[in-house]
């Protein structure tokens, strides 16, 4: 396994919850190399490494066998933007996705929510670095820079010289699984891994260990969506067919803080 990022740790953890109710015994062993994804593909496909984890897509669930249980229950998938403080009064204007398609976003090249932003009509802003999208936003280049709920104030405060904050009305969802992939040679351990996630759930493990999470806490104390206004569904192209969207138990589901 791979990890260096506060959402390597959590999955960690997450996959601990499932291997705590299997009956067979495994170890875990975390490499911290960095790794680029697609490196880290090629050793879980050559079974150099048993499992990683990934925002997943088509391509990815192609490439690999997924373990089709959202590890972040979705959450990834609600956005909200990092913005310049003097262009908060655009976003507390926004009511309807008209408002919306007035605005611009920027995203690093290559990432899949520039194809899931587009697809729904907004405007977007690309950028080969990912290190510059902080000082664009603060210029001006665009209007707002949607993270995960996950990310936006880790990434602040690796910024405090350009003043930036995040915007309080704006929500954008969509759906993006986080999931655990295993090797396509291995569907033993995706059957395990899927069987310990089920029964974790069945009694409250993984919710437990889902909302008890300091990470999660933290992010849905501070992102306030239950008080956002302007909140917008959007279609995500990049999702499999094979998403299990049926199984409201694995989704967090806003509606549920109200």
């Amino acid at each position: 396994m791979q990890g260096t990022h506060p959402l390597d740790a959590y999955a960690v953890g997450a996959l601990r919850v499932a291997l705590a109710e299997l009956d067979t015994p495994y170890e875990l062993d975390v490499t911290l190399d960095q790794m680029t994804q697609t490196r880290v593909t090629e050793q879980l496909r050559a079974n150099k490494l048993d499992v990683m984890w990934l925002a997943s897509n088509q391509e990815a669930e192609d490439t690999l066998l997924p373990i089709r249980f959202p590890l972040l229950k979705g959450l990834l998938g609600y956005r909200i933007c990092i913005i310049n403080p003097a262009n908060q009064y655009k976003f507390s204007a926004v009511r309807t996705m008209e408002d919306l398609k007035a605005l611009t976003f920027g995203q690093g090249y290559g990432w899949p929510d520039v194809d899931t932003l587009r697809s729904n009509g907004l405007s977007v802003v690309v950028t080969s670095k990912y290190d510059n999208l902080f000082p664009m936003v603060e210029g001006g280049r665009f209007d707002g820079f949607p993270r995960g709920v996950l990310e936006p104030w880790v990434e602040l405060r690796a910024h405090p010289e350009l003043g930036l904050t995040v915007d309080t009305n704006v929500l954008l969802i969509y759906t993006l699984p986080f999931y655990l992939f295993v090797s396509p040679d291995n569907p033993k351990l995706a059957r395990l891994l899927h069987e310990g996630f089920e029964k974790a759930l069945a009694n409250g493990n993984f919710d437990r260990y889902f909302y008890g999470h300091e990470m999660i806490q933290s992010a849905l104390a501070q992102a306030r969506l239950q008080e956002r206004k302007a909140v917008f569904y959007l279609n995500n192209p990049t999702l499999s067919k094979q998403t299990p969207l049926d199984r409201k138990d694995y989704w967090f589901d806003i509606q549920s803080m109200k």
